[in-house]
């Protein structure tokens, strides 16, 4: 199967993201993680998709649905949180997955510490979205929905 034809997306997030909502709110805001869920479930119905959503505090699971994404041809939207600067394993997890890549964070990484500036997810994703709250899901939902091959790019 294709990632042009299979209509999954596979949403991946690492750790304290369970946390959300309730973790810094000055930081993160008071969206909860299953907040996002739900805002993703509504707009994948919409698109005409269907998304898998899952949260781990384990790099090692992570590492597993990524490979489960490359044999079940979906695309990934992932939310490394604290492995984004971390994980070599992750990115090369990744980068074996052959699958459209969507990497999505709730802050602008950018305007924190240095250390959060680096990512090496980036290295493997189609698309990075960062610092538009938790609506960056959806705007990462939409970007995936248009590499699957499902909609046209807007100019």
């Amino acid at each position: 199967m294709t990632a042009a034809s299979n209509r999954t997306v596979l949403v991946l997030n690492g750790p304290n993201l369970n946390l959300l909502g309730k973790r810094e709110p000055h930081i993160y805001g008071s969206t909860t993680l299953t907040d996002v869920e739900q805002r993703l479930r509504a707009l994948a119905d919409e698109l005409g998709l269907t998304v898998e959503f899952r949260q781990s505090n384990w790099e090692g699971q992570i590492i597993d649905w990524i490979q489960e994404a490359r044999e079940r041809g979906t695309g990934i939207l992932i939310n490394p949180a604290g492995f984004t600067s971390t994980s070599i394993a992750i990115l090369d997890a990744l980068l074996a997955s052959e699958r459209p890549i969507v990497e999505v964070h709730v802050t602008n990484i950018h305007k924190r510490e240095e250390f959060r500036h680096m990512s090496y997810v980036s290295k493997a994703a189609d698309a990075v979205i960062a610092g538009a709250g938790p609506h960056g899901y959806e705007l990462g939902l939409r970007h995936l929905d248009t590499l699957l091959g499902n909609a046209q790019p807007s100019a």
